[in-house]
């Protein structure tokens, strides 16, 4: 497939092919850190960074919302944000920076959407191209490949597939966020999914039937036959660097989780996700 044959804007995965040494790779989502807003704490944000900068097999993707990014026209409050639009894009590229060959994507946030809609700028596709890695506003996905000997077969390495998006829409209640990844993982196939923008952490897995390709003969009736195989994927709502008080203590928007979830991605023995929190 050559890039002709693309059209623009459609979905398509980018790969990514890690070291073979890795018997686990952990991703940490980094979205909603809202640099601008008084209540963003610097402390939770940076404590995430340098535990990726630290972590030799840590890899994330940024999911949008990184800058308060307010304007004249938006609800947040201008006058009280800390920099320009302009500053705070340039604030979130220099802590990022060091982390930069762990970013394996990036998308776009509403918050940043207010700008892209009001003067063209696109300030997130502004950091992806700072820090080289690839971008797609809308969602990305992401093929993952780690490791060695998957299936007991040399040379082959786990694979897992990633779809990130940063999310829409308003909702009150931990369940009514949730179904948005929900619904989202019936559009397109991953093992496990990152939805951001809600400000509430949750990981729900689901078990779903696949066919394996794979056939034999039954000794029984002769007929040509298949397994069918349990999969596991896992829909999570990441968290925000905000702390409590202004637009959500008066909306009536419960405290959000400061910590991040971290997904771990097995590279040996059978493949694998699971969360901890």
């Amino acid at each position: 497939m050559e890039d002709k044959d693309i059209i623009q804007g459609e979905p398509i995965y980018y790969a990514f092919t890690l070291s073979p040494e890795f018997k686990e790779l952990l991703f940490v989502p980094l979205s909603d850190a809202h640099y601008g807003n008084p209540l963003f704490s610097k402390k939770h944000f940076l404590q995430t960074v340098l535990f990726i900068n630290n972590t030799p097999n840590a890899y994330t993707v940024l999911n949008g919302d990184l800058c308060e990014s307010s304007i004249r026209t938006s609800k947040g409050e201008i006058y009280k944000q800390v920099g320009s639009p302009q500053e705070q894009r340039d604030q979130i590229i220099e802590w990022l920076m060091p982390i930069k060959d762990r970013v394996l994507g990036v998308t776009l946030g509403n918050h940043e959407l207010r700008i892209k809609n009001e003067v063209g700028i696109d300030i997130c596709q502004d950091i992806a191209k700072e820090l080289k890695v690839p971008y797609r506003a809308e969602g990305i996905l992401l093929k993952i490949s780690f490791g060695d000997n998957n299936n007991h077969t040399e040379n082959r390495p786990f694979v897992y597939w990633c779809y990130a998006t940063h999310g829409y829409g308003g909702a009150r209640t931990a369940a009514a966020k949730a179904v948005k990844v929900e619904r989202t993982s019936t559009f397109i196939h991953a093992d496990f999914y990152l939805m951001s923008h809600d400000h509430v952490v949750n990981v729900a897995p689901v078990i779903y039937l696949m066919p394996d390709p794979r056939t034999h003969i039954d000794n029984g009736s002769g007929f040509t036959v298949g397994k069918v195989v349990a999969h596991r994927k896992l829909l999570i709502k990441t968290n925000a660097y905000l702390k409590w008080g202004g637009y959500s203590e008066i909306g009536g928007f419960p405290p959000t989780d400061l910590e991040t979830p971290i997904i771990k991605l097995a590279g040996e023995g059978k493949p694998r996700v699971k969360v901890e929190i």
